[in-house]
């Protein structure tokens, strides 16, 4: 194993080796061309025989690779050997939905395609909350304990846009529950759930299914393999005891805090939901050997990722923070628990059997301010609970709130925008919504 560590048999290593390149020379389809397609395409190109769609007539005619796009109507009279599903596609809700569901067992993901090709040491983690800032945080601990590491996937890079690849390279993968519903083959030495939450029930239908597919990265590891897992999640024990998996299973106190914790001062840990990521860094940095010195300068370096529970301004006794990524209630309890006196902005399209279980004495230093289309569904989970107002939209919220604010400039207080929904109703997506807070904010203080 090229981490050195003597659990990895040989026995292991010799089946990898052995098993077969599924791609390769093979008649591939590609369906979906964003991101995570097109580095599939340039990847495979000169690998197989290639073809390429999209549902949006409009992408199509804006990418410069004619002659790899099939037109709809002549997809089901060609035999392919696989399909390339991109991770944004669903199944049940697309264009090609009988051709695939006719044609399931052919279906694979970049994943997929990766693991056949490539035989690196992989930590991969999926949860409901904080994938994107543990694998950050990780891949920068990595990084500098001068490993060859890549951070790739879900976090915004394709695993296939990799590049210099060697055999010592080290990937730290986000993975979502769209990546790996489809994926057949990969598998990862180290696997991490950090958490689950009812989320993404509107594409996998039920909570159970939604389990499953963040299980398949259990379920695909052997022995000598590890999987950290939160222990005391509900979903995840109630999944660990309908399977025996192979793999030797971690289970990461999240609620207990050793020596090491006493020492981190960067105030981006003391929140709950940024204590329980950093849980498991430290377990897996155990694992690894990792030189704890380097490890906690890191940590204490550490400023967040963009719109990540980001503080964006913190003066004269008023801390802002942007929490666009937040689209679940689950998401922000951690972040409402840490702060005192809360002016709480949330709203957007809610995900389907959402729930708000703060605990109730926090409800006393909360007031929220629900803006959009969506309040009759955030009033009902609000309603006994706090304080709140309906607003047209952000702006108008927003600018209720600094009026507010200036008539208590004695007390310590936070603006949190954590909207707990999805952004599609008025943004592109949670970066287009976080960045157009940050417009809001800083015209604020321009106008002063």
């Amino acid at each position: 194993n090229n981490l050195g560590h003597d659990w990895f048999s040989y026995f292991k290593i010799k089946i990898m080796k052995n098993i077969s390149n599924i791609f390769l020379k093979k008649k591939i389809l590609i369906y979906g061309l964003g991101k995570s397609g097109l580095s599939t395409l340039k990847f495979l190109q000169n690998k197989c025989e290639i073809y390429a769609y999209d549902d949006s007539v409009k992408k199509i005619k804006s990418l410069k690779i004619k002659k790899k796009i099939i037109k709809f109507d002549k997809i089901s009279k060609l035999k392919f050997d696989k399909i390339i599903l991109s991770p944004g596609i669903d199944i049940n809700n697309c264009k090609l939905s009988s051709f695939l569901k006719k044609n399931r067992k052919m279906i694979h993901t970049d994943f997929d395609v990766f693991f056949s090709f490539y035989r690196n040491d992989c930590i991969t983690i999926t949860g409901t909350n904080g994938k994107s800032t543990t694998c950050q945080i990780l891949y920068e601990v990595l990084k500098k304990q001068k490993f060859d590491v890549r951070l790739v996937g879900n976090i915004g890079t394709p695993i296939l846009s990799a590049k210099n690849i060697r055999k010592k390279t080290l990937f730290v993968i986000e993975a979502s529950s769209y990546q790996l519903e489809y994926s057949k083959i990969f598998k990862s030495n180290y696997s991490v759930i950090l958490n689950i939450s009812p989320d993404h029930i509107e594409r996998h239908k039920t909570l159970n299914k939604y389990t499953k597919a963040k299980f398949k990265l259990l379920k695909s590891q052997i022995k000598g393999d590890l999987a950290f897992v939160k222990k005391s999640d509900k979903f995840i024990n109630k999944e660990l005891k309908l399977c025996n998996f192979k793999s030797e299973i971690i289970k990461v106190d999240t609620k207990s805090k050793g020596k090491f914790f006493e020492k981190i001062e960067n105030r981006y840990f003391f929140n709950e939901t940024n204590k329980e990521n950093l849980s498991f860094i430290y377990q897996i940095s155990k694992k690894l050997n990792l030189n704890k010195k380097l490890l906690l300068d890191v940590i204490e370096k550490f400023k967040g990722l963009k719109y990540r529970q980001q503080i964006i301004y913190n003066k004269n006794k008023l801390t802002i923070i942007n929490d666009s990524k937040s689209t679940s209630f689950s998401s922000t309890i951690g972040v409402l628990k840490a702060n005192g006196n809360i002016y709480w902005l949330l709203g957007g399209i809610p995900k389907k059997g959402d729930k708000f279980t703060l605990p109730k004495k926090y409800f006393s230093k909360i007031r929220a301010f629900v803006y959009g289309k969506n309040y009759l569904f955030f009033n009902k989970k609000l309603k006994n609970k706090k304080k709140f107002e309906n607003f047209k939209n952000l702006k108008i919220a927003l600018k209720k709130i600094f009026l507010l604010i200036d008539k208590e400039k004695s007390i310590n207080k936070t603006i949190l925008f954590s909207p707990c929904a999805a952004s599609f109703d008025s943004f592109k997506n949670f970066e287009d919504r976080g960045l157009y807070f940050n417009k809001l904010v800083k015209d604020y203080y321009d106008s002063r």
